[in-house]
């Protein structure tokens, strides 16, 4: 399986190394696709153009079986993607940390086809992963047999 990890890199500061954890638990189920620019400082990745970011990860998309985002920071690139991988049809997971005096984006809460996961600490959030993960293999599998 294939899997696209969605989180803040621009936008907001990211959480890196909760997002190193949820990319290491994500890969327990298959390849996470979008691994390498969550290892990338801030000054390493604005070396690249946008067009090339842009091409790398619409085609990243594409190969995916499944996005999870993490949008407890606000990224107009991630919901971006999100939309993106809705149109094509993508089986996505969102995942949002509760915090005093923040709310998620309307966009995507509001939204009941985009299932979203709302925690407090990372433990918690990890087993909804796998039960995500899980149906979408057991989905991928089914399809094949048909």
């Amino acid at each position: 399986m294939k899997i696209y990890f969605a989180g803040s890199i621009r936008g907001e500061k990211p959480d890196k190394d909760w997002f190193k954890r949820l990319i290491t638990h994500i890969s327990k189920h298959g390849k996470v696709l979008t691994e390498q620019p969550f290892s990338y400082t801030y000054e390493e990745e604005i070396k690249f153009e946008d067009s090339q970011i842009y091409e790398t990860d619409m085609g990243w998309l594409r190969e995916a079986d499944a996005l999870i985002a993490e949008v407890s920071a606000p990224s107009l690139g991630v919901g971006y993607e999100i939309a993106k991988a809705e149109d094509m049809c993508k089986p996505i997971l969102l995942l949002y940390k509760v915090r005093e005096g923040r709310k998620p984006s309307a966009m995507l809460n509001g939204n009941n086809g985009l299932p979203m996961i709302k925690y407090k600490l990372g433990d918690e959030v990890l087993e909804a992963v796998d039960w995500f993960l899980e149906r979408v293999q057991a989905d991928m599998l089914s399809r094949q047999e048909a």
